[in-house]
């Protein structure tokens, strides 16, 4: 399992020859870029790194997602962009024959992807699909998820799911995203899909195929599905600190959530990345060292990103849930 590095001070760029990132939170926020991440990434390929983009969002085509992140800055082309309908859409063929009916619930990358493979796309349960394939889009309603639960009231028809991802990071703030709709639908059928993007690994396998990187890393603002599906998939991984997950969840990640590095924003991609040094009960990364005393953790010393990451180290180390331990409260700030 990743752990933070505890050798020479080395970047997490040094070695790799692919950097995944994923883009809400990660590249951006809404319809503006994440501060520093368009010149880090920028800086990575003029390095000769290729930069490719991992992205749950199923709203969108890879078209139109390198258009807006070109809009920002960043020299990207479609091909560059891994989307999870084009994972999930690889799954429904393993299931359903070419040239089916499917029932689209979710946006125009959806619709895209499905047709672009060979299917029909449909917008009702009445032209008996063969299939439903289910991703976000900001435009769907009751009436759209009520067409997926009528058509899946046939135990025959498959249903694929782009991600289950609970929350999605938007302009002005926080807001429900596609596995709640997929919780929607199931509530009404008492059926669970098939997943196809994040955290399952088929997407990290795809992106490294058509990269045909020999060592990667992923970039994510999530533990649940940036983090978790490089773990699977044996890529290393960056936990950056400008989406949804912040100290709170890190200090109470499960061992197959872990980031191998963690970022306070992309500018650490370059930076030399500071040990961990474990003397007795104590754990230390640059100037900040944390002690473990009993149920008790302790600062001893330090402030900011260093601070986190002795922590993280320091807890996940012990073996203990964190909700067995008494943390103080400045840890998660």
């Amino acid at each position: 399992m990743p752990r933070l590095r505890a050798e020479r001070r080395l970047a997490p760029l040094d070695g790799v020859d692919l950097v995944l990132a994923d883009l809400d939170g990660v590249v951006y926020r809404g319809a503006g870029a994440v501060r520093y991440a368009v010149d880090a990434l920028n800086a990575a390929q003029d390095s000769g790194i290729r930069v490719g983009y991992v992205t749950n969002n199923a709203s969108r085509t890879d078209a139109s997602v390198a258009e807006h992140l070109r809009t920002l800055g960043l020299r990207t082309a479609p091909e560059d962009v891994v989307t999870s309908p084009q994972a999930a859409v690889r799954l429904l063929a393993e299931h359903v024959r070419a040239g089916s009916r499917v029932l689209v619930t979710g946006g125009e990358g959806l619709s895209h992807e499905v047709a672009k493979a060979g299917f029909l796309p449909v917008a009702s349960a009445d032209e008996r699909p063969a299939a439903v394939i289910q991703g976000f889009a900001p435009h769907l309603g009751w009436k759209d998820l009520a067409e997926a639960a009528f058509a899946l009231a046939d135990p025959d028809v498959v249903w694929v799911a782009t991600n289950m991802d609970w929350t999605i990071p938007v302009e002005r703030g926080i807001a429900p995203g596609n596995g709640t709709l997929v919780s929607a639908v199931h509530t009404a059928v008492g059926r669970l899909p098939l997943v196809a993007g994040k955290p399952e690994r088929a997407i990290f396998d795809a992106a490294v195929a058509r990269f045909g990187a020999r060592k990667a890393l992923m970039v994510g603002d999530r533990l649940d599905t940036d983090i978790l599906g490089a773990n699977r998939a044996g890529i290393a991984s960056a936990l950056v600190l400008t989406g949804i997950d912040r100290a709170k969840q890190l200090l109470a990640a499960k061992p197959d959530e872990r980031p191998t590095y963690i970022l306070d924003d992309l500018r650490g991609l370059r930076a030399p990345y500071p040990p961990t040094e474990a003397k007795g009960d104590v754990t230390g990364v640059g100037e900040a060292k944390v002690r473990i005393a009993g149920a008790r953790v302790e600062i001893v010393k330090g402030v900011g990103t260093d601070l986190l990451r002795a922590a993280c180290a320091a807890i996940w180390a012990s073996g203990t849930p964190i909700y067995a331990l008494e943390v103080p409260e400045s840890l998660y700030t």
